[in-house]
């Protein structure tokens, strides 16, 4: 893996087929979609927005020799320009697949996937030389992030939905080497047995330095446990087509902000602009925006601070 790279992330890549629906499927009925979108998806979400924002991305990761598996690589690799050194192709495992059904402004999402024969624990076996590194954790072992921290990068996690609908609180225990963790709401408060975003943020807080948790359009909330600081971020009101991969373009949106070292407030702005701008058009990966749309949106809306000044120092991108 390049030397150079700013951001190494982990986790499992998903084939992702989008369907925008004009209403919900029923028993019975056939329903028409009016537009589709077809990408990498996963933690691909984040090493594209990423790769989008201008930092040298690394993605590990096992894909499959499929098809589906190699359109993704081939997309990854060649279109986006991620680095793909410690990713492996894995023939006969079938590449996951998930169909999102975006409607009424959010979307439902159907997978078909098996765990991957190999971890990232194998992919990785010395540390990534990286300033950043993320990962989806889970109910799988992380011991990478161990030694990616020890090696001096900046440790940032998010968490997926939990197919079992259990929750464990033991996932938790993978913060102890972690930096900064970005959850949604509803994943927060499920792994914390809160009932309100705010009192899982805190809960949160005891096990990590920093903690934002996203929460759609009612914006975020975020708070650094070392110095006090908290503060709720409102959400860029935007038409929603669909959220698929919303969530890891906002904390890919937070990785940049930090690396460029904004300050607290600024990194979630920026956080929640990527964001904003991805759920107006169908997609994960795909939907990630670009500078030139930021840049665009930028000239709309006469935005002035860190985001315009970034918008100004990326024009060229």
């Amino acid at each position: 893996m390049s030397e150079q790279l700013d951001v190494v992330v982990s986790g499992l890549v998903f084939h992702d087929l989008v369907l925008g629906l004009p209403t919900p499927p029923r028993p019975g009925t056939e329903v028409w979609a009016d537009d589709s979108a077809e990408s990498p998806g996963g933690i691909a979400n984040f090493a594209v927005a990423l790769a989008r924002l201008g930092l040298r991305t690394g993605l590990v990761a096992t894909f499959g020799d499929d098809d589906l598996g190699n359109r993704s690589w081939q997309q990854l690799e060649t279109v986006e320009g991620i680095d793909l050194t410690h990713s492996r192709k894995v023939a006969g495992w079938p590449t996951p697949v998930t169909v999102a059904l975006a409607y009424d402004n959010d979307r439902a999402l159907v997978t078909r996937g098996t765990t991957p024969p190999l971890s990232a624990d194998e992919l990785l076996t010395t540390p990534p030389i990286a300033k950043a590194v993320a990962a989806h954790i889970g109910p799988w072992p992380n011991d990478w992030l161990a030694k990616a921290k020890a090696a001096g990068s900046l440790v940032f996690a998010d968490v997926g939905w939990d197919p079992s609908e259990q929750w464990d609180p033991g996932v938790l225990d993978q913060l102890e080497h972690c930096d900064v963790f970005l959850p949604n709401a509803g994943e927060a408060m499920a792994y914390t047995r809160t009932t309100t975003p705010a009192e899982a943020l805190h809960r949160l807080a005891e096990r990590v330095p920093v903690v934002v948790v996203s929460d759609g359009s009612n914006g975020a909330l975020a708070i650094d446990a070392r110095s006090g600081e908290q503060l709720a971020v409102p959400a860029f009101p935007v038409k929603a087509v669909d959220t698929t991969g919303a969530g890891d373009v906002f904390a890919a949106g937070f990785i940049a902000a930090t690396l460029w070292e904004l300050s607290l407030t600024e990194r979630v702005r920026f956080a929640s602009l990527v964001a904003a701008l991805s759920v107006t058009r169908l997609g994960g990966a795909d939907a990630a925006p670009t500078w030139a749309e930021i840049a665009a949106w930028h000239h709309r809306n006469s935005s002035d601070g860190a985001i315009g000044a970034l918008v100004r120092a990326n024009l060229g991108r």
